[in-house]
């Protein structure tokens, strides 16, 4: 496939802003698809990451592909490319959003590359976001993404077997319930096929089962480090390197480093999934 690297990065300096109030409503639906009992009447310190809930984008059923995700074009550039995930990122929090308070997500395309992995083409866009509530800055947001095609039988025998992940000083297990992945579509307006339609994941996109989200993945962990340490941190930063389903539970695992807590995910004798650092 030729890819028009050029035309894509035309792409870089594109912005958006969107904005929507945090009601209480979506601060109780957050804390129950989380099993949590946090506050959510007005003026409460909200969850960490619940941001990734709020403002956004919505586009009409004319709008979205075969799998559920809006059409190539718009704000992200169009990439010829039929996977899109979510692959890694960084926050920066300045300070809490609370309930009630309006946040805006201001999104600006910082870079978009063309590398050629081992498995075909790899095309990755840097999103930087900035989110404000009530005007106050609250956390600057990098958002990795990485486009791929789709992996053939003859591709994934160029992988090796990953090792099976350690299990953390610290662990929790996770039931990754297909209703759990529902709710966290329904509260992202995420409707990418693969979190929820296990027919689509089995007979067309050659998954085993439902995927788990990777947005979800990293707010449970950085949730788990504020648990640990007893407050949010101050940075966190994630990368994905495998994908977790619905047919096994998985695990929150962390590790005390130099710098604050190592952490990261797995599903039981599997390979890391998601790791991320926490620091303070």
């Amino acid at each position: 496939m030729k890819i028009d690297i050029d035309h894509l990065r035309s792409w870089i300096g594109k912005t958006e802003s969107s904005s929507e109030t945090l009601s209480q409503t979506t601060a109780r639906q957050f804390a129950a698809t989380f099993d949590r009992d946090w506050p959510s009447a007005p003026g409460h310190e909200a969850p960490l990451l619940i941001h990734l809930c709020l403002a956004q984008p919505i586009a009409p059923m004319s709008g979205l592909g075969r799998d559920g995700h809006p059409a190539l074009g718009g704000f992200l550039p169009p990439i010829p490319l039929p996977r899109r995930m979510w692959a890694g990122g960084e926050f920066k929090f300045h300070s809490p959003i609370r309930v009630g308070e309006t946040v805006t997500r201001t999104s600006t395309i910082k870079d978009v590359r063309l590398k050629q992995g081992r498995t075909g083409l790899l095309c990755f866009v840097t999103v930087e976001h900035v989110v404000t509530s009530n005007g106050r800055a609250a956390l600057r947001e990098r958002q990795d993404i990485v486009y791929r095609d789709a992996p053939t039988a003859a591709r994934g025998k160029l992988t090796a077997e990953p090792s099976p992940a350690a299990i953390g000083e610290h662990s929790r297990v996770v039931d990754p319930h297909p209703t759990l992945l529902f709710r966290y579509s329904a509260l992202t307006f995420n409707g990418h096929r693969i979190h929820y339609d296990k027919p689509f994941c089995i007979d067309t996109e050659g998954y085993p089962g439902l995927v788990v989200h990777g947005p979800m993945q990293a707010t449970m962990l950085c949730q788990y480090a504020a648990d640990l340490r007893g407050k949010a941190p101050k940075i966190f930063a994630f990368r994905s390197l495998s994908t977790i389903y619905d047919n096994a539970n998985f695990t929150l695992n962390a590790a005390a480093n130099d710098d604050g807590l190592k952490l990261w995910t797995a599903y039981d004798g599997g390979p890391v999934a998601m790791e991320a650092v926490a620091k303070w």
